[in-house]
């Protein structure tokens, strides 16, 4: 009986030190799954923190993060309407550490996008930057126009 509590206890602390090493290694797509979950049940602010948790960095960003959580806790349900939830638009990978994220945010009124940047500088993905804008119907007319299709055919 004893040696089946240390077992446990031993198993306990190998499980605790394997989580506290994977939360470290999040991928850029466990960190954006993340912050949708937040954003969603705890809003903005809270998902914009712990977006940017990952990179010490952005300590000496203080006031543009704090803007940027004003600006997008402006997208409410009294301004966008309803959150239905989100899709990946484009991923690009300029390489293997770094990567460009791009997703359709789909809201009653009409769809954001929410473009994140992440790095990984060594073995550890960060944050590199997130914006917003809704200029998605303007992007998809300039790509429906004459001189962006291959006529040569």
């Amino acid at each position: 009986m004893r040696n089946t509590k240390s077992i446990k206890a031993y198993a306990t602390i190998i499980l605790l030190s394997i989580s506290f090493i994977s939360v470290g290694q999040n991928t850029p797509e466990e960190i954006v799954s993340n912050f949708f979950t937040e954003y969603q049940n705890d809003g903005a602010s809270k998902a914009l923190d712990n977006l940017y948790s990952n990179n010490k960095w952005m300590n000496r960003a203080t006031d543009a993060i704090t803007k940027l959580k004003q600006q997008l806790g402006t997208l409410n349900e009294d301004f966008v309407g309803k959150y239905y939830g989100y899709e990946l638009i484009v991923e690009k990978r300029l390489s293997d550490s770094f990567v460009l994220m791009s997703y359709l945010v789909k809201y009653d009124r009409q769809p954001i996008r929410f473009t994140f940047q992440f790095y990984k500088p060594d073995n550890e993905w960060r944050t590199h930057s997130f914006k917003y804008d809704g200029n998605i119907d303007e992007e998809i007319e300039e790509s429906a126009k004459v001189y962006y299709l291959d006529l040569k055919k």
